[in-house]
């Protein structure tokens, strides 16, 4: 009974003299934009300057914008990580949103439509042309979609991220520009 006080006793003083802050072993996270990952990427100039294409048939061009997140001086990819997004641009809606129409069968399993009903009452609401919210995957991949519309061409847009990181309580904030073509 006695070596087990002894080795209480010693386990104690032993715990007491370890530094338990973890916190300054861990690296600060760091992030990537990967402009030339997706399906139709983004380009680069020979001025360092991103450009996207706007697609002058649709009304909005919807683009995947992806990036790693990592700790400095690692890279291996950091899982579970809130980002925020915003942009400097936004678009407002007319009226109009949209339409529905009512479409049953008659006795002779005919198609027929109904009544056409119109969603409306947006007038004036701001649509941003970036989604505003993600997470890192496994891997350390976040990615968000950008959607700027037609009349926004030859325009340049700032794109606005920002992370957090529960772990470390660390936000770190950035941004980048894209040139609309």
């Amino acid at each position: 009974m006695n070596s087990f006080k002894l080795y209480w006793i010693f386990g104690v003083v032993l715990l007491s003299c370890t530094d338990m802050n973890m916190d300054d072993e861990i690296p600060p996270l760091s992030f990537r934009l990967a402009w030339e990952m997706g399906v139709q990427p983004l380009t680069m100039d020979g001025n360092g300057y991103l450009h996207m294409t706007i697609n002058p048939s649709s009304w909005q061009t919807i683009k995947t914008l992806y990036g790693y997140v990592t700790r400095v001086g690692s890279e291996e990819g950091v899982n579970v990580i809130k980002f925020g997004w915003a942009s400097s641009h936004y678009w407002a809606l007319g009226d109009t949103l949209g339409y529905i129409i009512d479409v049953g069968l008659d006795d002779g399993f005919q198609y027929v439509y109904y009544d056409t009903t119109y969603i409306v009452g947006f007038s004036g609401h701001e649509v941003p042309c970036v989604n505003s919210a993600s997470y890192s995957r496994e891997n350390g991949l976040v990615n968000t979609v950008i959607a700027p519309v037609k009349t926004m061409q030859g325009d340049t847009i700032t794109v606005y991220w920002g992370m957090h990181d529960n772990w470390r309580l660390e936000e770190i904030y950035g941004e980048f520009q894209i040139i609309l073509d």
